[in-house]
């Protein structure tokens, strides 16, 4: 089978793709056809082995797994002799922020980690477009209490994790205000939030209102820059580590102190993402946001894509041998 492969850590250009055996299921596995992947900032990490945090996980010294990966879309080609939530013919999807070794024509998963059927009406491609990076959103959103009086300002609001937090807030019933550049600001605004700002035309730090909760889904900010936003209890949150990774000790530092806090949003839980993202695209209360869609063949292209740190939503990889 065709899969993306590397044998250490480094930039795109260390990925190959190349012919490996089709694995095979164990006896409680799923043998998923892969139709669609995604390249995204968990992939990124996991192919530098950056910030080294987070080889504890994924390897110390080299990739555990040959092939990368985190999330997958795809039809259920065979099953283990102790599977019995799944058949043959169903089409799945599922996240784990490990790795799944996703980025190939077949790759295996065990049964209850993090496989749910696709809702009906959806591609491959629409629905990957809901795993990390609205897996991602759903930690910042659990970390703290939201209701209809709840202000929340999202800077990053046209990546993978802002487009979704955007969504995912509105769903609770907060006020949003969501940052964007000036490209994508009519995207940004078909997200539903209450107030936009242009960053390009405007410093949001700058922006006389205040807020429950800070979302930094780029982590182009920090928290010493987004404090005089907050409410007196208010909370910052960063989806990366921050400057000398301030991210990691500044919610001990802050909840001693008492007052406005820093929690880092901790991912936890991946299949229960996508059983509520599966529930809210049923419902038809998510709009997924793809950017572009790559061919395995431009795998290094798609990665250094994704490393500039320009992507609108989210980046596809497609396996499908239908364009599904």
């Amino acid at each position: 089978m065709k899969a993306i492969t590397r044998t250490k850590y480094g930039p795109p250009e260390v990925l190959e793709v190349k012919e490996i055996p089709m694995p095979v299921p164990k006896e409680n596995e799923l043998l998923i056809r892969v139709h669609a992947t995604t390249v995204n900032r968990t992939d990124c990490g996991i192919l530098t082995g950056k910030p080294y945090l987070i080889r504890a996980f994924v390897g110390l010294t080299k990739p555990r797994d040959l092939v990368p990966g985190t999330d997958f879309a795809g039809i259920v080609e065979a099953i283990g002799k102790n599977v019995s939530d799944f058949k043959v013919g169903d089409r799945v999807w599922g996240l784990h922020d490990e790795g799944v070794q996703s980025q190939a024509e077949y790759m295996t998963i065990r049964a209850g980690k993090s496989a749910v059927k696709i809702p009906e009406g959806f591609s491959y491609q629409e629905v990957v477009a809901c795993a990390e990076g609205a897996h991602y959103a759903n930690n910042f959103i659990n970390k703290v209490k939201i209701d209809s009086s709840t202000k929340v300002l999202v800077n990053g609001a046209t990546g993978a994790i802002g487009s979704a937090a955007i969504q995912l807030l509105k769903y609770h019933g907060a006020k949003v205000t969501a940052v964007g550049n000036t490209k994508n600001m009519d995207l940004v605004k078909s997200l539903g939030p209450d107030k936009t700002i242009d960053y390009q035309k405007k410093d949001f730090t700058k922006d006389d209102e205040k807020y429950h909760f800070v979302f930094d889904a780029v982590s182009k900010s920090s928290f010493p820059e987004c404090k005089h936003l907050l409410l007196p209890k208010g909370v910052y949150i960063s989806s990366e580590l921050g400057p000398n990774a301030q991210n990691l000790y500044l919610p001990f530092i802050t909840k001693i102190k008492g007052g406005k806090r820093v929690i880092f949003p901790l991912p936890v839980n991946c299949k229960k993402s996508i059983v509520f993202m599966s529930k809210l695209l049923s419902e038809g209360k998510f709009k997924p946001v793809i950017d572009r869609v790559y061919q395995p063949e431009q795998i290094v292209e798609a990665y250094n894509y994704v490393a500039s740190g320009q992507k609108t939503g989210n980046v596809i990889i497609n396996f499908s041998p239908t364009k599904a």
